[in-house]
């Protein structure tokens, strides 16, 4: 077979995003095939009985054994923190339902702070696995937004008790009639949510399968981690969850995120890097591949931000759909939480309906955590972010606000490239700053 030049830069072209991902594979984890099965340490799944110690059993037990398979059948399994070892799956079979319990105590360790609830730090080849649900009865330990709830809803809330700021805005779920409180001013209880799932300091991490729910705050949280995958997981809460992200990466490398659906209250897939020289320290999120996910409601469909400091190195965002999302493509940041790209390319996106921007740069970023005194961008020259070389190719989008906008200063924002792309938008086309920050190639932007 004769081969044309004009043929071989055809294969070669096709090559580049499987050479990619070959050279970024996450290693797998490798978990023994012992099995333990969590009734057999006095688990009662009557959604009532406290089954942490029987989880704490269980996973000793299995530690002894070098690691292996914790099973969880079918049923509602009340629990306070599960902490993995290494060379652990937990793997919760179809029909069962890890249910984190609302009294607060529980999740508190000897030291006095709030565990994940489920975790592990330091530790290799940790699994969780199967067709069950990871629930976090998040509602317990959230503040609401009045303007975010129908009159019905906010009824129901103030049924339980709990707290209502002075101007009526926030319902704090402190002061309820059943459950204790950790601390006696709202908002300092307010900031110490947990996450629902943690991984830190781990290498070899595997989420497969399970559905993520209803977190206190963050969904599915690895930090400082090495060789991830996430494959065919759900997150979801509901749309008005206070800090309810979905899938965040921190300073991670060797990352898939794959098959995955997201519906939550805050950012989808975000990836951050941690703020000013602790960020740096901790490196960037690098090699990573998120291809084939869907993102339902989420501020963001995939987001970098608002810290990273450690950057954000040779990342493929490819073939997702985000349908219903506030933005899209969201890259938020801020002086003092800002770090570099290198070599972000994001391909074959679709977004429908999006509230927003289908694609937004903002380098002025601040963190507003509910009922707190907003906290203003920094106006410093450190750690300032530095968006760069992106290039972003064949998304179609269908009614959004605005097609592309780019907020700051060319220094922040520059050398990104928009392409082959068609947008569909209801207001205006592009509201960027300074036009050079964003180079458009065959870009079309039609307002109805």
């Amino acid at each position: 077979m004769i081969i044309t030049m004009k043929r071989f830069l055809l294969l070669l072209a096709l090559a580049v995003p499987a050479w990619m991902y070959a050279q970024t594979a996450p290693a797998p984890v490798q978990i023994p095939d012992n099995r333990v099965n969590i009734m057999d340490f006095g688990a009662v799944a009557d959604g009532s009985a406290l089954n942490t110690v029987a989880f704490e059993k269980a996973v000793s037990a299995l530690q002894k054994q070098g690691g292996g398979h914790l099973v969880v059948p079918a049923g509602l399994y009340m629990t306070g923190p599960i902490v993995l070892k290494d060379c652990m799956d937990l793997h919760l079979e179809r029909g069962a339902v890890i249910l984190l319990s609302p009294d607060k105590f529980v999740h508190k360790d000897k030291d006095g702070k709030i565990r994940p609830g489920i975790s592990a730090s330091k530790r290799h080849d940790v699994s969780i696995s199967g067709e069950g649900i990871i629930d976090g009865n998040g509602a317990w330990w959230r503040p609401v937004k009045r303007s975010k709830v129908s009159d019905v809803e906010w009824k129901a809330f103030l049924s339980k008790g709990g707290t209502v700021s002075e101007d009526g805005s926030l319902w704090y779920p402190s002061g309820l009639k059943w459950f204790d409180d950790l601390v006696a001013d709202p908002r300092k209880q307010e900031r110490l949510r947990t996450h629902l799932v943690r991984f830190t300091d781990c290498e070899r991490v595997s989420v497969t399968g399970v559905t993520i729910q209803n977190s206190p705050k963050f969904h599915l949280v690895p930090s400082r981690c090495q060789d991830v995958t996430f494959e065919g997981v759900t997150v979801r809460c509901p749309w008005n969850a206070q800090n309810g992200d979905g899938i965040d990466l921190m300073n991670c490398q060797r990352v898939v995120v794959r098959h995955c659906t997201v519906d939550v209250g805050d950012d989808g897939i975000c990836l951050k890097a941690g703020a000013g020289e602790k960020g740096a320290q901790d490196g960037p999120c690098k090699d990573m591949l998120i291809e084939e996910n869907t993102v339902y409601h989420a501020h963001g469909g995939f987001v970098i931000g608002s810290e990273f400091s450690g950057g954000m190195e040779d990342i493929v965002v490819r073939h997702n759909v985000f349908s219903g999302t506030d933005t899209g493509l969201r890259f938020k940041s801020a002086p003092e939480r800002g770090g570099a790209v290198k070599n972000l390319r994001i391909s074959d996106i679709v977004m429908n309906d999006i509230v927003g921007e289908a694609i937004v740069f903002e380098t002025s970023y601040a963190d507003r955590p509910a009922g707190h005194e907003d906290n203003q961008a920094a106006t410093t020259q450190n750690f300032l972010p530095n968006f760069q070389d992106i290039v972003i190719e064949r998304v179609s989008c269908w009614n959004a606000r605005v097609g592309i906008r780019a907020s700051g200063t060319l220094q922040m924002i520059h050398d990104i490239k928009v392409k082959d792309s068609v947008f569909q938008v209801w207001e205006a086309p592009v509201k960027i700053d300074v036009p050079q920050m964003i180079a458009l190639e065959n870009v079309q932007i039609s307002v109805f």
